[in-house]
């Protein structure tokens, strides 16, 4: 079906409902990293105590600790990027057959809906999925090239490269948990984008709602304030 008769097929409401869905999760994601001053996210702050961690670090004689905890922020970005695997290939394995979809409809709003309309909704569950897991995956690569950096300062206290890597790995693994953070925002959104599937009113709240948990998670938790004191 050419791409202009499939447009025809969305209510304005709809493409208002998408475009509003795109939106706050782009202008969401900006905010958090770039955050006012006076304001900081919990992304911003534990930048600071990332470069802290690298600076304890190049002091440490005995590095196993460090080398202990990089090993789990690795695995929390496999274990996400495995995870969105698997929702991608449920989801499009939907996409092949949404006769359990057209139930739902028909019990909910009595209407027929095309199937072209379910597998356009249920593509964009997978976009955002596919986009969280190209950011995992590259998240687990930096924390790769962080790791590397951090073998590579040295133990004696008199080289004067030993700052300067440690510096190095330190903004490593910032942009690696920067990854790591859009990875996670794009599985939330993902979340809200199936409630799509119930109409664009559905898709507003869960906007909404998403929005919220998202935005207060990194300005208004109770880790932030600790972080704060």
């Amino acid at each position: 079906m050419p791409v202009a008769e499939i447009i025809a097929l969305l209510w304005p409401w709809d493409i208002a409902a998408l475009a509003f869905l795109v939106i706050t999760a782009a202008a969401l994601g900006w905010i958090i990293e770039h955050p006012p001053a006076r304001r900081p996210s919990v992304t911003v702050l534990m930048s600071d105590y990332r470069r802290d961690w690298m600076r304890a670090f190049a002091e440490r004689d005995v590095r196993i600790f460090d080398s202990q905890i990089l090993a789990s922020l690795r695995q929390g970005t496999s274990f996400f990027a495995s995870t969105c695997l698997l929702a991608i290939g449920g989801v499009l394995a939907l996409v092949g057959n949404t006769e359990p979809l057209e139930g739902l409809a028909e019990d909910l709003t009595a209407e027929q809906v095309p199937d072209v309309l379910w597998e356009i909704k249920l593509l964009v569950v997978a976009l955002f999925l596919a986009a969280g897991f190209l950011r995992f995956v590259w998240s687990n690569r930096v924390f790769g090239y962080c790791a590397v950096l951090m073998g590579s300062v040295s133990n004696d206290p008199e080289n004067p490269e030993i700052q300067e890597r440690a510096g190095r790995a330190a903004e490593l693994n910032i942009r690696a948990a920067v990854n790591f953070n859009r990875g996670l925002r794009a599985v939330y959104f993902a979340l809200g984008a199936a409630a799509w599937l119930l109409g664009p009113i559905a898709l507003v709240i869960a906007t909404v709602v998403v929005g919220w948990v998202v935005w207060s998670r990194e300005f208004a938790s109770i880790p932030r304030d600790i972080m704060l004191r």
